[in-house]
């Protein structure tokens, strides 16, 4: 919050691109209509309404959900809460991507759950690599209760999972009775709107637990996720669910039905998206323009973050504590691994920056670079 730092850590979505004007009368309507009904308490499932609109993003990665399916959550951070502590025991094995996001580390951890990761590359994670991992765990006698994955413009990476090794992906686990847990919040912010990758749910919906969220397609501040799921399991989810927060907001919902059931939320999307693809070539082009030789960094289609590779530094080194000497916050890549990886990474986010915080964020990085070789 200083003005004398640069911040290229916060994977924010951009709300001053959202009509705040209709989002305003959307709001007063609803309240002069239907107050008494919106401020009372709800369903634990959610409102009515909302599965629609979610049936409709759903359906252009090629799934069928109905409200048997879904599960209105706070934000999709509650239902990867849900489906760990409804899955979970302590020890239990969950695998994961490597790198993978700091907040599902951050569930797991607090259940007491053992993450191991796969190695990702431009591709994605390797199917071959969690086929043999599961093997191995199940070999030791422990457990593995589901695979967890950030399939689109993943959070750190910026990487999307190839169709090819979505499909290889939902055959291992399949075949070994695993369920895949598809944590997808970022699927509709691609650079390009079509065609969009099917998702993993729709390749399996009885093997596959999807989340999605309004977060990135509309307003974070509103909270409002979803969980699709097997309808016997998405009982159980709904319960448990009930038992921390009895309902998702009912303001929050019925605004989110509100807009995104309208046109001007397509058309809209489509400035987002177009803003976020010219905010990540900018970052790019100050990367070439600044770093120095042995500095790589992924090419997003989409999403919010790019991932740095830095040779000639440690990867014990406390990058963020050298970035901060130089007025600058990033995110460590050693907070995304349960281990120690292999090399020195970092994580840039575009998403809410303008090309001269760019710039400027990639000259002092090429400073912190260079204090530490």
């Amino acid at each position: 919050m200083r003005p004398e730092f640069v911040s290229l850590a916060g994977g924010n979505p951009d709300t001053s691109l959202l009509p705040h004007d209709l989002i305003a009368d959307l709001s007063a309507q609803l309240l002069r209509e239907r107050g008494a009904e919106i401020l009372q308490y709800g369903s634990g499932a959610g409102i009515a309404a909302l599965p629609e609109s979610i049936a409709a993003l759903m359906a252009a990665q090629g799934a069928t959900v109905t409200a048997d399916n879904l599960l209105i959550t706070t934000g999709s951070q509650m239902g990867l809460d849900l489906v760990t502590k409804l899955f979970c025991d302590p020890g239990d094995v969950v695998i994961g991507e490597g790198p993978t996001y700091v907040g599902a580390m951050g569930v797991f951890g607090s259940y007491e759950v053992d993450l191991r990761q796969v190695p990702t590359d431009d591709d994605g994670i390797d199917p071959e690599g969690v086929a043999e991992l599961i093997d191995t765990v199940r070999a030791q006698r422990h457990p593995v209760k589901f695979v967890y994955v950030i399939p689109n413009y993943q959070n750190p990476t910026g990487v999307t999972l190839s169709e090819g090794r979505r499909r290889r992906l939902v055959q291992v686990c399949s075949a070994r009775g695993i369920t895949i847990v598809e944590d997808d919040p970022y699927a509709h912010v691609g650079f390009q709107a079509s065609p969009m990758l099917p998702s993993l749910y729709s390749m399996n919906p009885a093997g596959v637990i999807h989340l999605g969220s309004f977060s990135k397609l509309f307003s974070p501040g509103l909270r409002v996720g979803w969980m699709a799921a097997p309808p016997a399991v998405r009982a159980r989810l709904q319960i448990a669910g009930e038992a921390v927060s009895i309902h998702p907001t009912v303001l929050a919902q019925e605004l989110a039905h509100a807009y995104v059931s309208r046109p001007e939320w397509w058309q809209n999307l489509t400035i987002i998206r177009r803003s976020y693809q010219t905010r990540c070539e900018a970052l790019l082009t100050a990367l070439a323009k600044h770093l120095p030789d042995g500095v790589t960094w992924t090419t997003p289609r989409g999403g919010f973050f790019t991932w740095l590779t830095v040779a000639g530094v440690s990867p014990e080194t406390d990058i963020l504590a050298a970035a901060i000497e130089h007025h600058l916050v990033i995110v460590p890549g050693n907070a995304c691994y349960v281990r120690t990886p292999a090399a020195c990474h970092i994580r840039l986010a575009y998403s809410n920056g303008t090309p001269d915080e760019f710039d400027e964020g990639t000259r002092r990085l090429a400073s912190t670079l260079d204090s530490l070789r």
